[in-house]
């Protein structure tokens, strides 16, 4: 494993969920970050936030590392779940509270409710 894979492995590892993103989860830097970082802030999810953009290694390291070709990317238990449309997806469909429910992350449910009741 390189280095950047490691880095990549340890950080996944060492929390619960992890966001890939452009910018950071108080402050993104693109569309797509932004509305999954703001899914997952509004759940009330703590997360890992790693800003690709401070990083080049990293920005295509882990793109290398899921084979998935764009950012931002979420990780939940280590695993990797997706990215934008994936989780946009999820949410409206409940598939992410399962995934959540599932592996133990704590999230506020009336929250993921009230996403899904503004885009029915």
């Amino acid at each position: 494993m390189t280095d950047t894979a490691t880095q990549i492995n340890d950080t996944i590892t060492a929390n619960d969920v992890v966001l890939y993103m452009k910018g950071t989860k108080e402050m993104p830097q693109c569309g797509f970050s932004s509305r999954v970082a703001g899914v997952l802030n509004f759940m009330g999810v703590d997360f890992a936030d790693v800003n690709v953009l401070a990083d080049e290694d990293i920005r295509q390291g882990i793109k290398d590392f899921s084979d998935w070709p764009t950012v931002p990317q979420l990780y939940v238990k280590g695993e990797f779940v997706g990215g934008c449309d994936i989780i946009t997806e999820m949410t409206l469909s409940g598939e992410l509270d399962q995934l959540f429910d599932d592996k133990g992350v704590t999230y506020d449910k009336a929250a993921a409710d009230k996403i899904r009741e503004a885009n029915a």
